[in-house]
């Protein structure tokens, strides 16, 4: 399977893994390759009356940030209005497919992103651990596909500790984890977001990069994060070059 992938999880909710995977997505772009977005699966969704489906935000904004022509059910081919974690939304919507059809499904979409594309973008709902499926984590998934992993770290009180807990278990799953990124866009201004980033490089072997908050004036050095995280990565991990 082409293993030129990525996947992007948290260290929680809400701490902006879409909005890096769209900066990195857009930052690829720049560079000439094709991006194809993946979100395995949504919750959260809203029903549209006149596709008569559910719409997946986070996808479609993925979608339309990386200009990919894949089809949105490819893009994300499992989606739930409960907004919990996929598989409980999965029982509670009695949708349950079961893990073995999941795996295949999933193996399906990525693989035809990945025939059609340089690099795909994996996200993930939630962090590392949440279940897709009963038996099927994402870590399980980036195995699966043999990409490595990209931690996204909400900067706030607590994210030392869930930055190094997501890295060990990466490292005890035997993925290669690419980078770490410290996100204050989504931050207020605290005693922890002014230390985060200093106690995570005394912390951390993994390369780390530092979002800064997203004031209007910082948007050009926002873009700029997102050019260097995107060279670095398409160098370190042999991403091929523009088709």
């Amino acid at each position: 399977m082409p293993s030129h992938g990525l996947l992007i999880t948290g260290t929680d909710t809400g701490v902006g893994k879409t909005f890096v995977a769209c900066g990195l997505a857009s930052a690829l772009r720049r560079r000439g390759l094709r991006v194809a977005p993946f979100k395995p699966a949504e919750t959260g969704c809203e029903w549209d009356t006149e596709s008569n489906s559910l719409l997946p935000a986070d996808a479609l904004l993925l979608k339309a940030t990386s200009q990919t022509h894949a089809s949105l059910e490819t893009i994300c081919p499992f989606r739930f209005r409960t907004p919990v974690a996929p598989a409980v939304a999965a029982e509670l919507e009695n949708t349950n497919f079961g893990r073995d059809v999941v795996i295949e499904r999933l193996r399906q979409c990525y693989s035809e992103l990945a025939s059609s594309h340089d690099v795909v973008i994996v996200e993930s709902a939630g962090g590392i651990l949440v279940p897709i499926a009963w038996g099927l984590h994402y870590g399980d998934l980036a195995r699966l596909l043999d990409i490595p992993v990209l931690v996204v770290a909400g900067s706030k009180l607590g994210v030392l500790n869930h930055t190094l807990l997501t890295l060990q278990f990466l490292q005890t799953l035997g993925l290669d984890a690419a980078a770490c990124v410290l996100n204050h866009c989504i931050a207020a201004i605290s005693p922890a977001a002014k230390t985060n980033a200093e106690a995570l490089r005394k912390l951390v072997t993994v390369p780390l990069y530092v979002l800064p908050h997203a004031r209007n004036d910082q948007r050009s050095d926002i873009a700029a994060a997102f050019d260097g995280i995107a060279a670095d990565l398409h160098n370190g991990l042999g991403w091929p070059n523009s088709s």
